[in-house]
């Protein structure tokens, strides 16, 4: 049975979503380690312990489990994390040698991960498939206000040019890593995200509204994410304050973040004020995966103004509940969202052409219904399982005729 190393240093696939440093990488390891587990793959995930409450071993269900490894301040910020890293080795080494664990393969999920997935692959010996989630290169394009470390930069360039195989989520990610990194065609792997059709599925309106306590009448807006500055906020809210200046019954509702968190959270707050749509919002904070099919389904439509995605895993819980979705033409995104078919693709920090395409979407019923129907059709061909039967050819083909790690390495 072949073993598999998941490294996800900062992305604990336990962790509560939608808060500072979780999202859809979160979800993909957890979501393909299960999977994985499924199909009989032994997979242990590898990720640094965030909480002293954090059981050292969770598992996740048949030949799956969580190890929690401490390297560094429980809270540490992710800008942080790096030079944890070597103790990060040394524990997961201390764990795997107690235990007598060898594995076949090890897959990283991020630059951080990456850098220790490169130390692990040549002290073992065994193949190094890498995932990024984000690339530096794209979010320095994509100019949205962050800054990334430039220690970055060069370890992504190493990663990508030593690992045996790089999987990418969308045709968009693999062109960038060869344009822009130089990553040898042959080592990449487009295989795109997934969702689970059956916890994300089309609810009654109705009663979700009801659940919400949304008016019937209202025409919701929904954003799920993280509260940053690459996920286009303002331009959002500035398109919102478009619909309410054409005279529109908006409510925008805000999932993700902490709701008592400064920063970039009171930055929008402040910006709903001034452009004076603070009673058209609610900020909701973070809500466990299992009860935002509630909000997919009471929505009429769902937003992503991203400037960069890799893919676009929201959008394509969103279309799993029938729910059309407008997004920024970026990243991942057109290979998930159908233009004028599932929703609409619009250009990145076009507030006219956002709002536009919101407005259309709200003012006809009719045509919401029809793209959450063809929505939901192309949702359903995407699930995780067959996103992890790729994954496990990826590491099957890197292993074949390879003699398995000695346990005492």
């Amino acid at each position: 049975m072949q073993r598999i190393a998941v490294i996800s240093v900062h992305g604990c696939p336990v962790a509560r979503l939608g808060e500072k440093d979780t999202g859809g990488m979160n979800v993909y390891v957890l979501q393909v380690a299960r999977s994985l587990g499924a199909a009989g793959l032994q997979v242990d995930v590898y990720t640094r312990c965030h909480d002293p409450s954090d059981p050292q071993i969770v598992s996740l269900g048949a030949n799956v489990r969580v190890v929690h490894i401490l390297a560094g301040p429980y809270h540490e910020a992710k800008g942080n994390i790096f030079r944890h890293l070597p103790a990060f080795i040394a524990g997961l080494e201390t764990f795997r040698k107690a235990h007598g664990l060898g594995y076949d393969v090890v897959h990283t999920h991020y630059w951080l991960s990456g850098w220790v997935g490169a130390q692990l692959s040549r002290h073992w010996g065994v193949p190094h498939v890498a995932s990024f989630h984000t690339l530096a290169e794209l979010k320095r394009r994509a100019r949205a206000g962050e800054r990334e470390p430039a220690r970055r930069f060069s370890v992504e360039r190493r990663v990508i040019e030593r690992a045996d195989r790089i999987i990418a989520f969308s045709p968009h990610e693999k062109e960038a890593l060869l344009r822009l990194y130089g990553a040898d065609p042959a080592h990449v792997r487009v295989i795109p995200c997934g969702v689970d059709a059956d916890v994300f599925h089309p609810l009654d309106r109705e009663e979700c509204r009801t659940e919400l306590g949304l008016a019937p009448d209202e025409q919701v807006v929904l954003y799920v994410g993280r509260m940053e500055p690459l996920k286009g906020l303002d331009l959002l809210l500035r398109s919102v304050a478009r619909l309410v200046e054409y005279g529109e019954p908006v409510r925008l509702l805000m999932v993700g973040g902490k709701l008592r968190e400064a920063g970039y959270l009171s930055h929008l707050r402040r910006l709903a004020r001034t452009l004076g749509i603070s009673c058209h919002i609610r900020f909701v904070g973070s809500v466990p995966q299992v009860k935002l099919p509630l909000y997919y389904c009471a929505a009429d439509v769902c937003v992503v103004p991203s400037y960069y995605e890799s893919f676009g895993l929201v959008a394509l819980e969103a279309m799993a509940c029938s729910t059309p979705v407008v997004a920024s033409r970026v990243g991942g995104l057109p290979s998930v969202v159908v233009d004028g078919r599932t929703g609409y693709l619009v250009p990145m920090h076009c507030v006219e052409s956002f709002a536009s395409r919101l407005e259309m979407l709200l003012s006809s019923e009719s045509l919401r219904r029809a793209m959450g129907k063809v929505a939901r059709e192309t949702a359903q061909r995407l699930d995780w399982g067959s996103v992890a039967a790729q994954v496990a050819t990826v590491c099957r083909e890197l292993t074949e005729g390879r003699a398995p790690m000695a346990t005492a390495v």
